[in-house]
C-alpha cells in the first residue's frame, strides 16, 4: 500500500510566489552590482584620462623649460665669447700702444739725429756732432756717436773713432777704451756708430770721451759726464 502526499494548490501558489520573489531579488541585486561595476570602470577611465592630460601638460612644461635653458646657455656662451673677444682686443691695443711708443721714441731719436746734421756756424771738416752715453743697468753703458762732414761734396773720410771711459774703482782712478780698440770710420756726409760697453765690477764711470782720428792726427773730440 503506497501513501502519496499532495500539496493543495493555494500552498503551491504561495511557494511559487516565494521562489519567484527570491529570483527577482537575485536579479535586482545582480543588476545593481553590474551598475556599480560599470560606474567604477567609468571613474577609472575618467581618472586615467585626467592623468594622461596632466602628463601631457608636464611634458609641455618640461619642453618649455629645456628651451629656456638652451637659450640661457646660448646667451652665456655668447657672453663668454664677447668677454674673450674684449680681452683679446685690449691685449692687441696694449701691444699697438707699446709699438707706437717705440716708434715715437725712434722718431724722436731720428729727429734729434738729423737736427744735429745741420752745419754749425764756422764748422768745417770732420766733426763730432753728437755723443750720447746711457746706463742700461749698473753694468752696461750704451753709447752713440754722430760724426759729420759739413763741407758740401766732401771726399770720403777714412779714419778711426776712439772712445775712452774714465772713472773710479774702489776710490782710485780708472780708465779704459773699447775692448776691440778704435773702430773704423768711413763717411761721406755723416755716420753714426753705436755700441754697448760692459762696465767692470766695482767700477763707476763718470766721463766718456770720443775722438776722431785720421792716422795719428786728432780731427775732432768731445766729452760728456754721466
Amino acid at each position: 500500500m503506497s501513501v502519496h502526499g499532495a500539496l493543495t494548490w493555494p500552498l503551491r501558489l504561495a511557494l511559487s510566489a516565494v521562489v519567484l520573489g527570491f529570483c527577482a531579488a537575485i536579479a535586482l541585486w545582480a543588476f545593481e552590482f553590474g551598475k556599480n561595476i560599470a560606474g567604477l570602470e567609468k571613474g577609472a577611465n575618467e581618472e586615467l584620462t585626467r592623468l594622461r592630460a596632466e602628463v601631457t601638460k608636464l611634458r609641455t612644461e618640461i619642453s618649455s623649460v629645456k628651451e629656456e635653458r638652451d637659450q640661457a646657455q646660448s646667451v652665456a656662451n655668447t657672453a663668454g665669447t664677447l668677454v674673450t673677444a674684449e680681452r683679446s682686443s685690449q691685449e692687441r691695443l696694449l701691444l699697438q700702444v707699446k709699438q707706437l711708443e717705440e716708434e715715437s721714441r725712434k722718431l724722436r731719436d731720428d729727429l734729434g739725429f738729423f737736427e744735429k746734421l745741420i752745419p754749425a756756424a764756422g764748422a768745417a771738416g770732420v766733426t763730432i756732432r753728437g755723443l750720447q752715453a746711457d746706463l742700461q743697468n749698473s753694468r752696461q753703458l750704451k753709447w752713440q756717436v754722430l760724426v759729420i762732414q759739413a763741407s758740401k761734396n766732401a771726399p770720403q773720410f777714412n779714419g778711426l773713432l776712439e772712445l775712452t771711459f774714465s772713472g773710479t774703482v774702489d776710490g782710485k782712478s780708472w780708465i779704459a777704451t773699447l775692448p776691440d780698440g778704435a773702430q773704423a770710420l768711413k763717411i761721406s756726409q755723416y755716420g753714426r756708430l753705436e755700441g754697448v760697453f760692459e762696465i767692470p765690477s766695482r767700477v763707476v764711470v763718470s766721463t766718456v770721451t770720443a775722438r776722431v782720428l785720421e792716422g795719428t792726427l786728432v780731427r775732432s773730440t768731445q766729452s760728456i759726464k754721466l
